[in-house]
């Protein structure tokens, strides 16, 4: 499988994930001061308060650096965090576990915690398909969903561990063997599977963006109307009833077919030293013990990894945990079903700065980062951000005005002619004058709102080194957007930092229009536009 982030260890569960032993109350062991260096998911972050009151408590200090999981992933499996981390902390071990190259380099793990995948919905929405009393199961979302009765947001399953895990979840459910799902049974569930993701509004690469994305539409400050519901942890959802960002709390919708859960352990590497493995051990026991197991849950809304601890009435039993796809084959064949044939297709104008500052190495870097989408960069991560089948891509080079738009769909049947056709139109691109940006956005703009097929998700990059020196102001953009239909489906901008960029300006373009900026002002290109792939 290339392109899946993480999973879950596929077992019965009590309380939405294994609950070991609480182990017996032993004083907290204390040692030498000591770093523990660990790559961590980038959801991790709520959890430096827990781990500042360790390094008093063990003297184990944390340093976390935050990363994607399929980023993180790479990361481990070839070799670039041997020596740099002592230790994993991504939200499950499963994907690691399929990768030989990664998995010769996990050691002890420790679950500390776990949060199932589950679904919110407004009240309203909840109210209006009775599900308000009685269990609901995958099946039965599935089902409103194809009928048009259910909208929802939900990250891209190639890109985050909150997708796959809902995506995972539905197709096992649908299948309904109780089996781990196999490659043959991807194509028994493909048509249902399609309904359901027929309601899918949002899409996103993080799971905290797509909250933040789904609350701006709930409150009205992003564009777009509002959906119905957000798929996503079990915590993230009960974190946001309690943080008094949404007009009206949701309604936690636990499916009685199962779920899949992220379990967290704080995993050793195989090269770590004598002094990190003792800091590991050092600070797992004070994770697990009972009264820092009740934090968690207080303060971050995981269930505990241990009994003897007391969950609120938010909390209560979750379903049992589905089995997990146990084949690389089945993984793989799932996450190119979803891609290529599951997902509603997207539709995505490339807004590309080739004015003369572009001229030399940064026009190059720009060539090669496209080329990339095409399906020349064959690294895991590459392979994620590959431009997928039935897909729409427009190329629109701009200077001192935007040139011609390019069009091109990835044939469904035979990707392989389209994808050249790109990449030779990519080889063509050549710098030289000035920098129309808003002249070219607003020309984008055109072209996504006078296309006839509207079923797909659309999107806007744009990448630019300098600042607009033609045209129309930004003032002028902003007016263009918020003239757009009243129906027209919400366009996201996510520009893209590169040389001389103008941040404030961009941050701009991307807030008006519910995007997101991008940095790649250290010069990879690669990175931003791969990064970009799981929100069109």
């Amino acid at each position: 499988m290339r392109r899946v982030l993480a999973a879950l260890i596929a077992v019965t569960v009590l309380a939405g994930c294994t609950v070991e032993k609480a182990p017996p109350p032993l004083p907290v062991r204390s040692g030498p001061p000591v770093t523990l260096r660990v790559l961590a998911g980038s959801e991790l972050a709520d959890m430096q308060p827990v781990l500042d009151e360790a390094a008093k408590a063990t003297g184990v200090s944390v340093t976390m650096d935050l990363i994607g999981s399929l980023e993180g992933a790479e990361t481990v499996a070839t070799g670039r965090a041997d020596g740099r981390y002592d230790a994993l902390w991504f939200s499950s071990n499963r994907y690691l576990e399929t990768l030989p190259e990664a998995k010769q380099r996990l050691g002890n793990a420790a679950r500390i915690m776990g949060s199932p995948v589950v679904l919110g919905v407004r009240p309203a929405t909840a109210q209006r398909l009775g599900w308000t009393g009685g269990a609901v199961t995958w099946t039965d979302i599935a089902a409103v969903a194809g009928r048009g009765e259910l909208t929802f947001a939900m990250t891209d399953p190639a890109a985050s561990n909150t997708g796959f895990s809902a995506l995972v979840a539905v197709a096992s459910a649908l299948d309904g063997s109780g089996r781990a799902l196999d490659a043959a049974a991807i194509d028994r569930v493909a048509a249902p599977l399609t309904a359901f993701f027929s309601g899918q509004r949002i899409t996103a690469g993080s799971s905290g963006w797509l909250t933040d994305a789904f609350t701006g539409r709930m409150t009205g400050t992003d564009p777009g109307p509002a959906v119905d519901g957000l798929i996503t942890y079990e915590a993230s959802l009960l974190g946001l009833n309690a943080s008094g960002r949404l007009p009206e709390q949701l309604t936690v919708i636990r499916p009685g077919d199962g779920v899949v859960s992220a379990d967290y352990p704080l995993t050793l590497m195989t090269g770590a030293s004598t002094g990190a493995r003792d800091a590991h051990e050092r600070l797992a026991a004070y994770l697990r013990g009972a009264a820092v197991q009740d934090r968690i849950v207080r303060e971050t809304w995981r269930r505990p990894a241990v009994t003897g601890v007391t969950l609120p009435a938010e909390l209560p039993a979750a379903p049992a945990e589905l089995s997990f796809p146990d084949t690389r084959e089945a993984i793989d064949a799932l996450l190119t079903a979803y891609q290529d044939r599951l997902r509603r297709p997207s539709r995505t104008v490339y807004v590309l700065d080739v004015s003369g500052s572009m001229k030399g190495d940064r026009i190059r870097q720009l060539k090669t980062a496209l080329a990339g989408l095409t399906g020349l960069n064959t690294s895991l991560t590459g392979e994620s951000c590959r431009f997928r089948s039935r897909e729409e891509v427009v190329l629109l080079p701009f200077s001192s005005k935007p040139a011609a738009a390019q069009r091109f769909t990835v044939d469904a049947t035979d990707p392989r002619p389209s994808r050249e056709r790109m990449r030779a139109a990519v080889g063509r691109l050549s710098a030289g004058g000035d920098t129309a940006v808003y002249d070219s956005l607003a020309a984008a703009y055109r072209e996504l709102d006078g296309a006839a097929d509207t079923n797909r998700f659309t999107s806007i990059v744009l990448m630019t080194d300098g600042e607009s020196n033609r045209g129309r102001a930004l003032a002028d953009l902003l007016t263009v957007v918020k003239r757009r239909p009243a129906n027209a489906e919400p366009v996201p901008v996510f520009p893209v930092l590169f040389g001389e960029a103008a941040e404030s300006q961009m941050r701009q373009v991307a807030e008006a229009t519910g995007g997101e900026l991008w940095d790649a002002r250290g010069g990879d290109l690669t990175r931003a536009f791969c990064q970009i792939r799981g929100y069109q």
